[in-house]
């Protein structure tokens, strides 16, 4: 398995080199690019979340932890005093970062359903929804978002299934094959708890129309 440095590097090197190719394809703007190399860098982390004493989860729970006390500060902006606001962005973070990180490290089991290809479209389609919906971007860039948090997280099941492969001992690895999967079949009800949250996600995610075009120039890259 590929450590945390590895993935990290590999997956900001892998994000901004694709949206650069977007920005300098005038697809994109500085600032958009720069939120797309975000989120491939995001996604090159999120299939760790489920390693109880990884760096990964905390994080990402830390990532979570902040969405969480800005959504609350919006909603305590029109409806709060200002004391009362930053309580509730504070209680917010505390209650993500904490108990909910916890929980999650408690009932989660690494190498899971978490780490394979039907979790990372969750993944897409969750940050699809959230931008769009709770941050008003764009259903193009929203989807692209999501792209790219699918693409780092591909890099990530890809590069540990690659360190399973011992090529000076010319061997394979136990961990070959646990990595870079479609599903965990042994977790009947996890995947059914993931593609309902897919269905949802594909629900409640808008138009992808103009998306293909957005991204073609990319293909002049491969």
């Amino acid at each position: 398995m590929a450590d945390f440095r590895t993935h990290i590097q590999v997956a900001t090197v892998a994000g901004g080199l694709l949206a650069g190719a977007l920005v300098w394809a005038q697809q994109l703007t500085l600032a958009e690019g720069v939120l797309l190399w975000l989120a491939g860098t995001l996604g090159g982390i999120l299939p760790d979340i489920d390693a109880d004493s990884s760096r990964s989860i905390r994080i990402v729970f830390r990532l979570f932890g902040v969405l969480a006390a800005l959504l609350a500060l919006l909603y305590g902006r029109e409806r709060l005093a200002l004391t009362d606001t930053l309580v509730l962005g504070a209680a917010a973070y505390g209650l993500v970062r904490y108990p909910l990180c916890w929980a999650f490290a408690r009932f989660t089991v690494h190498r899971g359903s978490l780490h394979s290809l039907l979790a990372n479209g969750v993944f897409a389609l969750a940050t699809v929804v959230i931008g769009h919906r709770l941050f008003g971007l764009p259903p193009e860039l929203a989807w692209e978002t999501g792209v790219f948090v699918f693409v780092g997280a591909f890099i990530h099941l890809l590069l540990d299934e690659l360190y399973s492969i011992d090529l000076e001992g010319r061997r394979i690895k136990k961990s070959f094959g646990t990595a870079l999967k479609l599903f965990e079949w042994r977790a009947p009800l996890a995947n059914l708890l993931l593609l309902c949250l897919l269905a949802g996600g594909w629900w409640l995610a808008p138009g992808s129309s103009g998306l293909l075009a957005r991204l073609l120039p990319l293909s002049q890259f491969w």
